[in-house]
């Protein structure tokens, strides 16, 4: 076993005398993180700093730190698999396997981040720092469902420090964006429920005109009936487009019902999926958590790793059905994607906006649990948010909290932004509604995680958004540390008279740090009008 795995036996404590032995640089920036104990202990004992250390020095040896016990990470994980491999455990071994995969994903956004620093793309690490630590998080998540031997126990110990270095240096990279190299200026990670919002550069509208890159040339068609020249499934036209690619690669997705879940890879970037109109093209799986061995996560029709995404003009749906619960439609973890009149249909956990920047315009998302969901950056522009009705007994009743925001760590910088969108149920949903207003409740999202965060601007709410507007996940949890948000909504459901007490109401003079520009740098890689 590598020499780094001591780190996990180093004290979780730290005495303040040694804290006051260390560079005063050092322990500003350390009072700047979570765990400014952890933070001291494991610096302390680094032998990448130099004497009197800058701070994007101390920074990228907080990266390196982070870095090296993911590699052990990766290693325990690894043994993990061998063992099951040995006295077979499907379970085990599946959760394994995620979790390798979600450790490579987290390495790989680390040493983009380490790249980008010194580069001064502050903006892009901290959204690179906020997934690699989300993956960290997630491997953890998946493991304790299979926690049944000591090797995975350990392993759990491991990633719960592992998190808390990827935390310190993710909190150390926010404080240097927003206060430069005065570390003695520097603050642990605040959010707006502490009353702070970070500098929002630009001025005018909170909205800045959008449009989607113009139809470029066709690099390879898709087409039910496999004519010459035309692959049969989205699958392997994806498999035909050219790994890293700098510059787009368009499929076109001709009209037909594709019956297939769908991979893109993380090596294949800048990839366009262009359908002939929602309803048309229509890709559809049935995946579900209810079917042995498949997780939310890996349930989805399609789902996306490669950066630079686009769709266009399609329907990606799961037809699973409520009774097996999560049923994902469309999951994405691709930086700076952009997603144009596409249209996501499922009932529990449509749209999963993993990971990363994302932006959502002009799209219809159905569903009626939860079916906006995830921990990435993601705007939602123009876009139609309709509830369906519970298939299964919809005289019944039924709750339903339209979004669920995974936001673990105050540093991270993702939540969920609706802009100008219409919130609204089907008319067979309306139907019901109208008939018993009391047993079919809607909410605009409750906090699946501590530091959830939600915000809808401009926003048109029907009536069926409850006067309450906002529900807890499990009694008072993320209630005191979540921030969910509305500003100028309209509607018969846009009342704020009797919102819960947790929620607020932006005040004017920040409602542009949620804006295109602000929240996603969207100004940077979305083509203006």
């Amino acid at each position: 076993m590598p020499s780094l795995l001591l780190l996990f036996f180093l004290p979780l404590h730290f005495s303040s005398a040694a804290h006051q032995t260390l560079p005063p640089e050092i322990a500003a920036a350390c009072n700047a993180t979570r765990f400014p104990d952890q933070c001291a202990s494991s610096i302390s004992q680094s032998n990448r700093l130099l004497q009197n250390p800058t701070p994007l020095q101390i920074i990228q040896a907080a990266l390196y730190l982070s870095s090296e016990n993911l590699k052990t990470a990766k290693s325990m994980v690894k043994a993990i698999l061998d063992s099951a491999e040995k006295i077979p455990n499907r379970n085990r071994t599946a959760a394994a396997l995620s979790c390798m995969d979600a450790l490579g994903y987290s390495e790989y956004r680390i040493s983009l981040s380490n790249d980008a620093i010194p580069l001064g793309r502050i903006k892009d690490a901290r959204a690179w720092l906020s997934a690699s630590l989300l993956y960290q998080t997630g491997c953890r998540s998946g493991l304790k469902y299979v926690n049944d031997t000591h090797e995975v126990d350990q392993t759990m110990s491991f990633l719960d420090n592992l998190t808390v270095l990827s935390s310190n240096a993710l909190s150390m990279v926010v404080a240097y964006d927003n206060f430069g190299n005065e570390t003695a200026a520097w603050l642990p990670p605040r959010t707006e429920r502490d009353g702070f919002w970070e500098h929002s550069s630009g001025t005018g509208e909170v909205v800045r005109g959008v449009r989607i890159p113009a139809k470029t040339e066709v690099n390879v068609t898709v087409c039910k009936d496999g004519s010459e020249g035309c692959y049969r499934t989205v699958q392997a036209a994806v498999e035909a487009a050219p790994g890293e690619s700098a510059v787009r690669f368009v499929i076109h997705i001709k009209e037909g019902v594709y019956e297939e879940s769908v991979r893109v890879g993380i090596e294949k970037k800048n990839l366009v999926f262009l359908g002939d109109g929602m309803g048309k093209t229509v890709i559809t799986g049935s995946l579900s958590v209810g079917q042995p061995g498949i997780s939310t996560y890996n349930s989805a029709t399609v789902g996306v790793l490669g950066d630079g995404f686009i769709a266009s003009e399609l329907t990606i749906q799961n037809t699973a059905g409520p009774d097996v619960h999560q049923a994902v439609a469309f999951r994405s973890d691709s930086d700076l994607s952009i997603i144009h009149n596409c249209e996501f249909i499922s009932n529990q956990d449509t749209l999963y906006a993993h990971s990363l920047r994302q932006f959502y315009n002009s799209c219809r998302i159905l569903g009626n649990v939860d079916f906006i969901f995830g921990n990435s950056a993601s705007f939602f522009l123009n876009c139609h948010i309709l509830v369906r009705p519970h298939p299964l007994n919809p005289q019944l009743g039924d709750e339903n909290p339209i979004t669920a925001h995974g936001r673990t760590d105050p540093a991270q910088s993702t939540g969920f932004v609706f802009q100008n969108c219409l919130l609204n149920g089907t008319e067979e949903f309306m139907a019901l509604y109208y008939a018993n207003p009391q047993r079919h409740r809607t909410f605009l999202g409750r906090p699946w995680k501590e530091y959830s965060r939600t915000v809808f601007i401009h926003c048109e709410l029907e009536a069926l958004v409850s006067s309450s507007g906002w529900m807890p996940w499990s009694g008072d949890i993320g209630l005191n540390t979540l921030y969910y948000g509305e500003f100028e909504n309209f509607g018969t459901g846009s009342n704020s008279s009797k919102r819960v007490a947790w929620s607020n109401q932006i005040p004017a003079e920040h409602a542009f740090s949620y804006s295109i520009q602000n929240f996603i740098q969207g100004n940077e890689w979305i083509p203006s009008s």
